[in-house]
């Protein structure tokens, strides 16, 4: 930590800094708990199988664009390449990273504000994520931004991207997953 370094307490759900204030996080609806479940469980099998990085729900991270302050950011679902962060780095570097994740993953709540997720996106490809994908339970859509602009997906394609090399999901299957 450092002057630089806007510290929020840990909380249930977790704090985030967003547009310049905290915001806490939406307790999320059975339909983004169990989005969430699914794609959390698809990545972390394909990370551990590939040996490719790290996964997690609820990850708390410590992201600067260049020449901003650090600040949490707390994606629903986090992949973090062990590229970015070795695998025998030590649990203090990993628990809560210094630096952003190679991709986030961010499930609408209906209390999100559109300028708010568009805030977290920018911010987090700023700080140096590959992808941010935004997973719209309402819509069945996964809107996947990254440095080379944006793209949306629905019933009929398959969520692929470089930084995630080898993972297919068709999206109409885990949507339907999903209403189960």
């Amino acid at each position: 930590m450092s002057l630089h370094e806007i510290v929020l307490p840990e909380t249930k759900p977790e704090t985030e800094w967003v547009r310049g204030h905290a915001l806490q996080k939406v307790s999320p609806t059975y339909s983004h708990a169990r989005l969430q479940a699914l794609i959390c469980c698809a990545l972390s099998e394909w990370a551990e199988a590939g040996g490719y990085g790290r996964v997690g729900p609820e990850w708390r991270f410590r992201v600067a664009p260049p020449g901003e302050m650090v600040r949490p950011f707390v994606p629903d679902i986090a992949y973090l390449a062990y590229a970015t962060l070795s695998r025998d780095a030590s649990p203090a570097d990993f628990e809560v990273p210094l630096g952003a994740p190679t991709v986030a993953v961010e499930i609408l709540s209906p209390d999100d504000r559109p300028h708010d997720v568009a805030h977290k996106i920018a911010t987090c490809l700023a700080a140096g994520s590959a992808a941010v994908v935004v997973v719209d339970p309402i819509g069945a859509t996964f809107a996947v931004h990254d440095h080379r602009g944006a793209r949306s997906l629905s019933a009929g394609d398959s969520f692929t991207h470089d930084a995630l090399p080898g993972l297919v999901l068709d999206i109409a299957v885990l949507f339907e997953r999903a209403r189960n």
